[in-house]
């Protein structure tokens, strides 16, 4: 898992690419619950899995810039680093747990956590918000 995030992220070293990934485990850790929880801790490695479970989820998970922000926080890093960490790592943990439980776990998160793991953000309209009509001035 490392030397693929190393590979993917372009980090100059492996220690890099753990520190990373740590610091997004740590608060990916804090954004799920139940058996999402359960059924990604269990398809990562060992090391990954304890810290991603070493967590306590938040009452309230962050939307998905909410995420890249903390991460910028705890990093003392830009956004866009952030936001390059962050989809360098959850993209590869969203192909560890497989399609299945990351459809599950996208569901439990609130919005913006697709393209994070690298997939399109979907969202489906009402039919009384397909139509707009313009506002005349």
């Amino acid at each position: 898992m490392l030397e693929r995030i190393r590979y993917d992220g372009a980090y100059p070293t492996r220690e890099r690419a753990e520190e990373v990934t740590r610091v997004v485990l740590v608060v990916l850790g804090r954004q799920l619950t139940g058996d999402e929880r359960v059924d990604l801790a269990a398809s990562l490695p060992a090391e990954a899995a304890r810290i991603f479970a070493g967590q306590i989820p938040d009452r309230r998970p962050l939307t998905g810039w909410g995420f890249v922000k903390d991460l910028a926080t705890r990093t003392e890093a830009t956004p866009a680093t952030a936001r390059w960490d962050t989809g360098t790592v959850l993209t590869t943990i969203g192909d560890l747990a497989g399609p299945s439980l990351l459809d599950r776990i996208l569901t439990q998160l609130p919005p913006g956590y697709a393209l994070l793991f690298g997939r399109a953000e979907l969202t489906q309209q009402s039919a009384s918000t397909s139509i707009r009509t313009p506002v005349s001035a």
